[in-house]
């Protein structure tokens, strides 16, 4: 084929953007719109009666509004529906209405703002841990008792029982010794597990046995510091037992399948329930130890709702009576604790008996510092301060089931019954973790009062500080107050020496810290940067850090410029950056990365655009060694440049016309010491706009060039989300954003006209391109586009200030021959790069590059030169020649040149429409 010239049509880019605007409709409010509430009509009409049917309806109509969302509100959405004929509690007859209710959860008597003990059992068991070993009981059953004659009596039959309980108090059972406390808890749950198993089997005094067992072990303190895990673990049980036992009477009391209202008073329960029900009790009272009768009594307390009105309050004063008779202190504040459990579930409203409780334990509070506890501390080797933390969960819990909707003057009592106890840190710290926060800030000078008199060697004060700042984290104290309050608090607080403690106090003071003061007292709070030092193990300090920054992050709603912020984040961010090594893995290096620029990004100082780049040209000294950072920091300050240009509003001063200058050096000098060829490749280009656009043209240029002279650096594969793949893609994604850049850069004066283009061709002319790549004729394709715009009078788009080549050359007939003869060379290219793809495992790809080609032509070329017109009928018949072409991208191509011919100028696409055969692949 030989050489044709390119000539390339005039184009009114006015006049094509019009014709190519979607057409307005005007808005009919009155029409359907997608967003508007749907009327649905329906109308019963008539039917054609089909053969045998006599059926017929009459016509009505209803019109009614139906939202498709608002409907779940009423219930009557397809899935509510569903529900609600599969469930067989909405289903059920009414007379089951009292069980549905009654099966809800028992603490819902107290309201949702009480605390249950669900929520509390999971923070204990993993704060109270031992691995000192530990020794259990487990029941082994009895032989005695088995055969019995038919016919017994029914005394013979209690008898027997008795005698059963009995052997379990005469030693059959079997001690495990040294286990481990997982060891402990597996056979917990090994004899929870045995009690349901035995009940199931009708085996009902065995899981008596197994429950008296299991409130034996509540009396043992041998390893004492596990005695709060282990209450947790033996009530669970109980918990269990007491549900069985209320159930199985309950279910005695059915009635023609009609169960009891959930209201129900004793004189409606049936005479075997009630026998049923006082066995138990009889079975119970029998058991000779005092600390196992009282637990199981108590798991059962609920069951007196069988037999009389009053029975629950009368028990409660009795049972809390028997507790005066536990000797050990811990033994008993816990007994107290789980009576108070049983009654908020059972009887909430019975507060007195829950009172009293509390009292007691007043009255014996001094039995803590007596010589029994103190001599088995001793033997134990456990501090006094460990021992009293053990009393904590109960006494928290006691107080919480009084103080729930307690008045103030009883709470008022209270405190001043705790305060009249002289060394009481304990409980007071107990009280400001149970009774609300309103009344504990209301009074706070007053608990600080008591905080300063306690001991400092039973009871560390900061956990009472840390205690107190929790309710003032909740509600405010006195405005007069509230600075010597934090005074107070801070005179404790910077004396302590232990890491842990510290931060368990700072990160509770620093939220009221927050609310009432200035950034100035956080940070006198937070000890920052003395406080990081703490660490001194790298791996720890740098996970802290993180957590820091990424706090920062998440919860910092504005920019910011405080000088004390900016040093202690720039120093963790430093303490992050200078962890890396070449040991480092990548995804760690990423993650350090987003961090680093979450806080760059965050760093603003306004209008003050000089100490902006100031900070820049620091973060980039302080982290070269991340390249995502320096990348973000090359954006950040093409994003700066670009905001002075906006503020200048494009005229800049003799001192922004510096200030852009210097950011477009930082850039410039920053971009060679990245590693990836693209992101070098792609910030050239970046920057060079922002040069371009802020009118410093030889800056611009320089990136350009650096970016020419970069490409045949570019290698034929590089690694893309850890795996290697060809480049060319890449490659010529760039090269696309090139050349639309560069049809407004201004030619250099020094250099000839297209110096910049020409210089990019040279460099993709001598490109070692793969030998199944035709992206070398994809390119040269998008050059005749960029080519072809440059011929136009006045070009597509331009740079605000900036002049590009139409004003400079004002269509210089010079000008324009050069463009030809360029577009000829590379036409001439394309055209034989087409012709060695003749061999019949390339023909596909050389339909696909003669139709690419074809619809350059009709884009860009001027038709009306017969040997323009002459080359596209021969790519079309190319592309089709040895049927490889898509029938139906060839149909809509023709179809679109048949449309174009009947607008102005184009009636020469008539000829060239009749011209283009399609051919059938037959």
């Amino acid at each position: 084929m030989a050489a044709f010239p390119w000539h390339a049509r005039s184009r009114n880019y006015v006049s094509e953007s019009e014709v190519c605007k979607l057409e307005s409709v005007p808005l009919d409010f009155g029409d359907y719109h997608p967003l508007k509430p749907i009327t649905v009509t329906e109308s019963k009409t008539k039917k054609m009666n089909r053969k045998g049917s006599t059926s017929s309806t009459s016509s009505s109509s209803s019109s009614s509004m139906m939202d498709p969302l608002s409907s779940v509100l009423d219930g009557t959405d397809p899935l509510s529906l569903f529900a609600a004929a599969a469930d067989p509690v909405t289903s059920a007859p009414p007379t089951d209405g009292a069980r549905r209710k009654r099966d809800k959860d028992e603490s819902s008597a107290v309201g949702s703002d009480f605390e249950p003990w669900s929520s509390k059992r999971g923070e204990i068991l993993a704060r109270y841990t031992t691995t000192e070993k530990l020794s259990i009981n487990l029941y082994m059953g009895s032989e005695k008792g088995k055969v019995t004659t038919t016919g017994s009596a029914v005394s013979e039959k209690v008898r027997t029982r008795l005698e059963e309980l009995d052997d379990l108090e005469e030693g059959s059972q079997k001690e495990l010794l040294n286990l481990t406390q997982q060891d402990y808890m597996n056979r917990i749950e090994e004899l929870n597990q045995s009690l349901k198993d035995a009940w199931s089997s009708d085996q009902k005094v065995k899981a008596l046995k197994i429950v008296i067992q299991c409130s034996k072990l509540l009396s043992d303190t041998t390893v004492i510091q596990f005695y709060p895990s282990k209450f947790v673990l033996i009530t669970d049980i109980l918990d269990t037992f007491g549900k069985l036992v209320y159930e199985r009477i309950l279910s005695m009391c059915v009635d023609n399948r009609v169960s009891l209202p959930d209201n129900f008073s004793p004189e409606s329960v049936n005479d075997t329930a009630k026998e049923t029900c006082l066995n138990w009790f009889f079975k119970i009272a029998s058991i000779r130890e005092l600390i196992p009768r009282f637990y199981v009594e108590a798991a059962i307390l609920k069951c007196n709702k069988f037999l009389s009105k009053t029975g629950i309050s009368e028990c409660l004063p009795r049972l809390t009576a028997m507790i005066r008779g536990i000797g050990d202190p811990l033994v008993a504040v816990y007994a107290r604790a789980y009576l108070c459990r049983v009654g908020m579930e059972v009887a909430p409203q019975l507060k007195e008996s829950l009172n009293k409780n509390f009292f007691d334990f007043l009255l014996t509070f001094k039995q803590i510092h007596g010589d029994t506890v103190q001599n088995q501390l001793v033997v134990q080797c456990v501090e006094i301060p460990l021992y009293l933390t053990l009393y904590s969960p109960a006494i928290d819990w006691i107080l919480q089931c009084i103080a729930y909707h307690a008045p103030d003057v009883l709470l008022t009592e209270m405190m001043e019954r705790c305060k009249k106890l002289g060394n009481n840190a304990l409980l007071l710290n107990s009280v400001m973790s149970a009774f609300r926060a309103e009344f504990i800030a209301a009074r706070s000078m007053d608990f600080i009062g008591m905080i300063k008199e306690c001991d400092e060697s039973g009871f560390p004060k900061h956990l009472l500080f840390r205690s107190l700042g929790l309710n003032l984290a909740l509600a405010d104290p006195p405005e007069n107050d509230r600075l010597q309050i934090l005074n107070e608090a801070w005179k404790v607080i910077t004396k302590l020496k232990n890491p842990q403690d510290y931060i368990n106090c700072a990160e509770v003071w620093v939220e009221y810290t927050c609310r009432h003061f200035t950034k100035r007292e956080v940070n006198t709070v937070l000890k920052f940067l003395p406080f990081l030092d703490m660490f001194q193990k790298e791996s720890v300090r740098v996970e802290v850090c993180k957590c820091i920054m990424e706090s920062f992050i998440k919860h910092q709603q504005e920019s910011t410029k405080d000088p004390v912020i900016l040093n202690a984040l720039l120093h963790i961010c430093k303490t992050m950056h200078d962890s890396v090594n070449a040991l480092t893995l990548e995804d760690e290096k990423r993650m350090l990365a987003a961090l680093i620029n979450g806080f760059i990004k965050m760093v603003s100082f306004g209008r003050d655009f000089e100490q902006q780049l100031s900070f820049y040209v620091e973060a980039r000294s302080m982290f070269c060694n991340l390249e995502p950072v320096l990348v973000q920091l090359i954006h950040s300050v093409n994003q700066l440049a670009m905001e002075t240009r906006r503020v200048m509003k494009g005229n800049h001063s003799r001192k922004t016309a510096a200030f852009v200058r210097a950011c477009v050096a930082f850039c410039f000098i920053t971009i060679p010491s990245l590693s990836s060829i693209f992101t070098r490749l792609n910030l050239y280009l970046h920057s060079g706009q922002v040069a371009l656009a802020n009118q410093c043209l030889s800056q611009a240029d320089a990136f350009f060039k650096a970016a020419v002279s970069l490409v045949p650096e570019v290698p034929k594969m590089i690694s893309v989300d850890g795996k290697m793949r060809p480049s060319d893609a890449f490659l010529l994604e760039f090269l696309c954003n090139f050349f639309s850049t560069l049809l407004v850069v201004p030619d250099h004066p020094e250099q000839g006209v297209l110096f910049l283009v020409r210089g990019l061709l040279n460099v993709i002319q001598d490109y070692t391109w793969e030998d199944n790549s035709d992206d070398k004729v994809r390119i040269y394709t998008n050059v005749l586009h960029l080519l072809s715009a440059m011929t136009q009078e006045a070009f597509i788009y331009h740079v605000d200030k900036v002049d590009s080549n139409d004003a400079l050359y004002g269509g210089d007939s010079k000008f324009l021959a050069e463009i030809n003869k360029l577009s000829e060379t590379v036409v001439s290219q394309i055209l034989d790069h087409l012709k060695t793809l003749g061999k019949e495992e390339t023909l596909k790809r050389q339909s696909q590059l003669a139709l690419y080609f074809f619809n350059t032509i009709l884009a860009h070329g001027d038709l009306r030169n017969n040997r323009l017109n002459q080359l596209s009928v021969n790519l079309w018949n190319l592309a089709q020649k040895h049927g490889f072409a898509d029938t139906k991208t060839m149909v809509k191509t023709l179809e679109y040149i048949k449309r174009r011919s009947k607008q102005p100028e184009m009636s020469h696409f008539t000829d060239l429409a009749l011209r283009l055969p399609l051919q059938s692949r037959t």
